[in-house]
């Protein structure tokens, strides 16, 4: 059963531009939703599910312009029993921009990687929608959805 989400978006932006929608409060609230985050280590935050649930969060590692990563406890689609998981973004520039990479593993049950995948996907497209006209193509998912077995 698949337990790791990895996707890839490029940007024709810079490392910097990009990286305050992964920190800036108010540009966070645009695509992930309204939280009390701050890019510093230790500091915990929540963020509302769109089907209502808190998330918790914590701060684990910041390294500006390039790595940020924060742990995530939510409940189970399959039986609303905490888990905790790991979301990990990566910065690399390019020539003509920034490639932002997404890897968030620790899911125990298929439906909740199912779910966080196309969540993640939608999200982070509203970035993509925000820095239309200088922001690409969506480059990578892969993680085909088709392929996910059901949990028991």
């Amino acid at each position: 059963m698949p337990s790791e989400i990895r996707q890839t978006w490029r940007f024709s932006r810079s490392q910097e531009e990009v990286w305050e929608y992964l920190t800036k409060p108010e540009l966070l609230e645009l695509w992930l939703g309204k939280m009390d985050f701050r890019p510093v280590v230790g500091h915990r935050f929540s963020v509302k599910g769109k089907d209502g649930c808190l998330i918790d969060c914590e701060v684990l590692e910041v390294r500006p312009f390039s790595r940020l990563a924060y742990s995530w406890r939510t409940a189970s689609v399959l039986d609303r029993r905490p888990f905790d998981s790991l979301v990990v973004w990566t910065l690399v520039p390019d020539a003509d921009g920034t490639e932002l990479r997404l890897v968030h593993n620790g899911f125990v049950a298929a439906e909740d990687t199912a779910g966080h995948h196309a969540g993640w996907a939608l999200c982070v497209g509203r970035i993509v929608e925000r820095l239309k006209g200088q922001a690409s193509v969506f480059v990578d998912l892969r993680w085909p959805l088709r392929e996910i077995p059901r949990s028991k």
